[in-house]
């Protein structure tokens, strides 16, 4: 996979208490926007799935005002499910297409 300027590759990272996404151009070889669980504040009691659709959602509305619609998913090797799946779940219904 390969991000461009145009078309830049939204990365996820899960790890067992927290989940990253980050924008990157590959060409310019930058991180463009990067977002984590850790942005945001969650209450005690709330499933690690939902909270991945909430960092989803703030990711593509930091792309939006970025002006960007259209990404490349990098799951980073991890099996579309759960906590990735519902990352990107949380992004298509913020606005991007991938």
């Amino acid at each position: 996979m390969h991000g461009t300027k145009d078309r830049p590759r939204l990365f996820v990272f899960r790890s067992n208490q927290h989940i990253y996404a980050q924008l990157v151009n590959d060409d310019s070889a930058k991180i463009l926007m990067s977002v984590s669980d850790k942005e945001l504040t969650v209450k005690k009691g709330v499933k690690k799935s939902d909270v991945a659709k909430q960092v989803g959602a703030l990711i593509a509305e930091k792309a939006k005002t970025a002006k960007i619609e259209k990404v490349i998913f990098d799951r980073g090797g991890n099996v579309f499910h759960g906590r990735v799946k519902a990352l990107a779940d949380g992004a298509r219904e913020g606005g991007l297409q991938f």
